[in-house]
């Protein structure tokens, strides 16, 4: 059976890099910063690798993203690259998801499906209100960025943007719950119960 990864590593890979950028922010400047949330993204993908023996695709892509606009920032000393780099992640997640529901496949459902199983028209309409979502994201990225202060964005970008998810997530739940297929539920847990039965003896 493969051993499950241990609860420490999915919010150390999805919000250490963020800790990182804040602290190196409040210590140093920006550019100080975004050298340091490249390297603790980086960081954190080889951690997930080398613990999990895997790598989640969400930090991946962040973490690509990241070396390009924060490796253009660097290089032209121009911080507005790293600034536009949540409204490309938003925005790039969101053409994945609709191109899934474009050719029937709502995309959430190999992510979260095996955590909370629902039927084929929840997984669509979870999909495509996380579409809308990430564009809405990356248009209000685009407005703070480019009307706001640098210290406002940077706490946009740690507290902001992470708070509207959570929000946004949670508000999910009563959809969630009547879509949720219990059977199923309780169907994998009495296999999973059987096979370690059956492992043990």
């Amino acid at each position: 059976m493969t051993k499950d990864p241990p609860r420490w590593l999915r919010p150390t890979v999805d919000y250490g890099p963020l800790a990182v950028l804040g602290i190196t922010y409040l210590l140093y400047d920006f550019m100080v910063a975004t050298a340091a949330i490249m390297v603790a993204a980086a960081l954190a993908v080889l951690l997930s690798l080398v613990v999990a023996r895997r790598v989640p695709m969400m930090p991946l892509v962040t973490a690509v993203v990241i070396g390009v606009f924060g490796g253009l920032t660097l290089w032209l000393n121009d911080p507005r690259f790293f600034k536009m780099k949540p409204t490309i992640v938003q925005g790039l997640f969101s053409l994945i998801l609709f191109a899934g529901l474009a050719f029937g496949k709502p995309l959430l459902k190999p992510l979260l499906g095996h955590a909370w199983p629902m039927d084929q028209a929840g997984w669509r309409k979870l999909t495509l209100r996380f579409a809308i979502f990430f564009v809405v994201m990356a248009l209000h990225n685009e407005a703070v960025w480019r009307t706001q202060s640098e210290q406002f964005w940077v706490a946009f970008k740690i507290f902001g943007i992470l708070g509207l998810t959570m929000v946004f997530a949670m508000a999910q739940a009563p959809m969630m719950q009547r879509h949720h297929l219990a059977e199923a539920a309780e169907t994998k847990a009495e296999r999973h119960v059987e096979q370690a039965e059956k492992e043990g003896n």
